[in-house]
């Protein structure tokens, strides 16, 4: 009998029955008041009168109106360039003792954004309230005495300037509760690996040891550290070798994409739970399991704007103008896409983290990513998001019956005409890319107006190549470095595309 586990359950469930959910709106306003009282007497804090704003009679409307947005260009070159060489109180109280590293999916050279001891808390308290809402999830008591493997970035982290530098996964899992760390794997000294292809052979050749009931990680990486602890025993799948897996927690991107050739590592269904931790904070997590959305977090120090995601107010290089409109939680509607704008306890304000959501659930501040404010291909008019096109890919998955873990694709012009040229991550034995390509095509001219306005136009056709999903990876350590936070860009500009047709055309 599970004992430890069924005390563990019996907490969640005690804890559940006690806590009333906070109302999101009335949440906001208490964060949203908390964060400029703190700030209010820092640099940013008394250039933009918090004081003033705090006093005014609509507070949150002031806040708008008085602060421009500001994406990390301009946050670090009018503000965080002091931050980082080691000034206090500038966008928050002190200095932080941590910086997030992120390349995110745009280029070679970090970001270096500042996480605080008070977003450090943030993170963790988020973290003990989404393992509360696995009551909700309906798992068996010897689920909670299973191990958890982290598969994030190297928790190795980088000192300089009286600070530590690393992502924000490796610095959360430098951060972990003494009490967790029992269940915590890979371990400490497996985790500070910093070489990501040797930790995961280090994982591969330790799996056997350890009782992992649930994974968490960006899919991407989990797939191919599930590969190898596979290939390395030479067995069917993994649950061969962790026959409690019983939950994924994923995140970083959409899971969508990754179902499929997810699944086929698997023996039996697992509980899929979606999270949403960016270098700028844990953001949102699923606290359901009716739903695939997940729960903004409205009452732990993040503030949160919403700008309607619309081509006239969006930047060619994915940031918004700086008279486009921006509402409060209390104003937005379900099923329309927003850019997510935050203000948060490290010091960022108003700031475009460059995802874009919908709500499902106004009531229950309920979110779905829907893509990235750069990923917008709308080059000859398209207008398509990242989750329109995730919708085409998994559509090609289902009919053809194939893995298409990876794509990433272009407006690109041949001669004088513009076409969607993608590039599919796939190891089908089906070469017929011309079929495939009108499958594409005619899936998104259903599913897109604006698409299929475009294809009566400017947009002459779509191109399709196929190419092992390893060269998406390959990709990623040659131009940012592998595991953590890596991301793949699903859309790139005609030059990163170039770039991109060379690399694969070497390999």
């Amino acid at each position: 009998m599970a004992i430890i586990g069924n005390i563990i359950k019996g907490v969640i469930n005690l804890k559940g029955a006690i806590t009333t959910e906070p109302n999101p709106i009335e949440a906001q306003k208490q964060v949203f008041k908390n964060l400029l009282d703190t700030a209010k007497d820092t640099q940013f804090g008394k250039h933009y009168n918090f004081k003033n704003i705090l006093n005014s009679n609509q507070p949150q409307q002031t806040f708008a109106s008085t602060i421009p947005y500001h994406n990390y260009k301009k946050m670090k070159d009018e503000w965080w360039h002091k931050v980082i060489n080691g000034e206090t109180n500038i966008t928050w109280p002190g200095t932080p003792d941590y910086f997030a590293l992120s390349s995110g999916t745009t280029g070679k050279e970090s970001k270096r954004i500042p996480v605080t001891n008070a977003m450090i808390e943030a993170i963790r308290q988020t973290g003990i309230d989404q393992v509360f809402a696995l009551k909700n999830f309906d798992l068996p008591a010897d689920f909670f005495e299973k191990e958890i493997m982290m598969l994030g970035s190297s928790t190795n982290l980088n000192e300089k300037n009286n600070h530590l530098e690393g992502e924000i996964s490796g610095i959360s899992a430098s951060n972990i509760p003494s009490w967790f760390r029992g269940y915590y794997k890979p371990g400490e000294k497996i985790a500070k690996i910093d070489d990501w292809d040797e930790r995961v052979k280090h994982i591969a050749k330790n799996a056997k040891q350890w009782d992992i009931g649930a994974l968490s990680g960006i899919p991407s990486w989990m797939e191919l550290m599930l590969e190898e602890v596979i290939a390395y025993h030479n067995v069917k799948n993994i649950h061969d070798i962790w026959p409690n897996l019983q939950v994924y927690t994923s995140g970083g991107v959409a899971f969508g994409p990754y179902k499929k050739s997810f699944n086929a590592l698997l023996a039996k269904p697992i509980t899929v739970i979606d999270t949403y931790l960016a270098s700028e904070g844990f953001l949102a997590f699923q606290q359901r399991p009716e739903t695939n959305a997940m729960k903004l977090v409205t009452n732990n120090g993040i503030y949160f704007e919403f700008v309607p995601f619309k081509p006239e107010y969006i930047n060619q290089d994915g940031s918004i103008t700086n008279d486009a409109p921006c509402l409060t939680l209390e104003e937005v509607k379900p099923d329309e896409d927003y850019v997510l704008i935050i203000s948060t306890v490290s010091g960022a304000w108003r700031y475009l983290i460059g995802d874009t959501i919908a709500f499902t659930n106004v009531e229950k501040a309920e979110i779905i990513i829907t893509g990235r404010t750069k990923f917008f291909l709308n080059t000859v008019g398209s207008q398509l998001s990242v989750n329109k096109l995730d919708d085409a890919v998994q559509h090609l998955e289902d009919k053809l019956d194939i893995k298409i873990p990876e794509y990433t694709l272009c407006a690109k012009r041949f001669d004088d005409d513009f076409y969607h040229s993608w590039y599919l991550g796939s190891e089908t034995k089906n070469t017929n890319t011309e079929q495939i390509a009108e499958y594409l095509d005619n899936y998104l001219s259903k599913a897109n107006k604006n698409y299929k306005i475009a294809r009566s136009k400017a947009l002459k056709g779509v191109k399709v190549k196929l190419v092992s999903p390893n060269i998406f990876h390959e990709w990623s350590g040659a131009n940012k470095k592998k595991g953590g936070q890596v991301k793949m860009e699903r859309v790139m500009g005609e030059d990163k595309f170039k770039e991109w047709e060379t690399f694969v055309a070497q390999h």
